[in-house]
């Protein structure tokens, strides 16, 4: 059993997104074990490493049972995987392997709870290359579950894996704009008792609300590219629209959009970013189960914003 709020540690890597801390990464994450966060999403790119490694001084640091998930990055470093890419390119065998152990070892871990592609293409899910690698690190114990983190706005790009058995979680966008997965992934991995991880809750940052025309972020964040041109404007418009979500105690648009991805019973866990104590506390007040209601949610399938920032 995992927390229904993860911490998601891309933003602690200290790369692509601006202004993190050790020290203050450190104490966020200490604050939301002790406030019951029990689950971790990672992956070996971030930071080049370093993301894991800070994890993995924070395990040491803490008693209890903490859940970690990192994820294998492409061999060739293409996000998302092309369409017309091809396994030996991106997945190898040695290169799953490879990358396997030195999560174990930045992570100071005998076993991965969840190793996860960070990209996919289901033109690759009959090949038994990735299939063979995947099954000698668990028969290895090197890893207990596989995922796989849907490339950006292709919920259903995975489900063909998916029928091979061997995939245990999913991790994909899914937030206020993007309800896509609600479609077809989700009913499936309903049927079929695979994990739905949602990631990007907060449609990086734009669903706190905080993103007006005028915002500016750090030299070298990638937010510059995401935001860029008039998406910014686009953004506070849209937002703007969802004010209607702040009543019966739902006081900010974090909030709103928290317990939007948490009223989903297919919802296994929603990872958010937390590189801020502040950020930690607010976040997991969230978690106190309560949904949005039901007229509010039949409300939000007309705020659906079909596009993709990450081109």
């Amino acid at each position: 059993m995992v927390s229904e709020l993860g911490f998601g540690s891309w933003g602690i890597g200290k790369s692509m997104w601006m202004g993190a801390k050790d020290d203050i990464s450190l104490r966020a994450l200490h604050l939301a074990a002790d406030l019951g966060v029990n689950f971790i999403d990672t992956a070996l790119v971030y930071g080049d490493g370093h993301s894991e490694r800070l994890i993995r001084k924070f395990l040491k640091e803490r008693k209890e049972r903490i859940y970690v998930a990192t994820k294998i990055p492409p061999k060739n470093f293409q996000w998302p995987a092309a369409p017309g890419s091809k396994l030996e390119e991106v997945f190898p065998a040695k290169h799953i392997l490879r990358a396997s152990e030195q999560s174990l070892r930045n992570l100071g871990v005998d076993c991965l709870d969840l190793q996860q592609f960070h990209v996919w293409n289901d033109r690759w899910a009959s090949l038994q290359e990735w299939q063979e690698a995947l099954r000698k690190l668990r028969t290895e114990g090197k890893v207990r579950h596989f995922g796989i983190s849907i490339n950006d706005c292709q919920p259903e790009n995975g489900l063909a894996a998916a029928a091979t058995g061997l995939i245990d979680t999913f991790q994909v966008i899914y937030n206020i704009f993007e309800q896509a997965p609600q479609d077809a992934l989700f009913p499936y991995c309903q049927e079929h008792d695979i994990a739905v991880i949602a990631r990007v809750p907060l449609d990086e940052g734009a669903l706190t609300g905080n993103v007006t025309p005028s915002t500016t972020f750090p030299k070298g964040d990638w937010r510059n590219q995401y935001f860029r041109g008039d998406r910014k404007r686009l953004v506070a418009e849209h937002v703007d629209r969802l004010r209607f979500l702040l009543h019966d105690g739902v006081k900010t648009l974090t909030e709103a959009a928290l317990r939007f991805c948490l009223s989903s019973p297919a919802v296994s866990t929603v990872i958010v970013g937390m590189r801020s104590p502040e950020h930690v506390e607010a976040n997991c007040r969230v978690s106190d189960g309560r949904p949005l209601p039901p007229e509010d949610l039949a409300a939000l399938r007309s705020h659906v914003w079909p596009r993709n920032f990450y081109d």
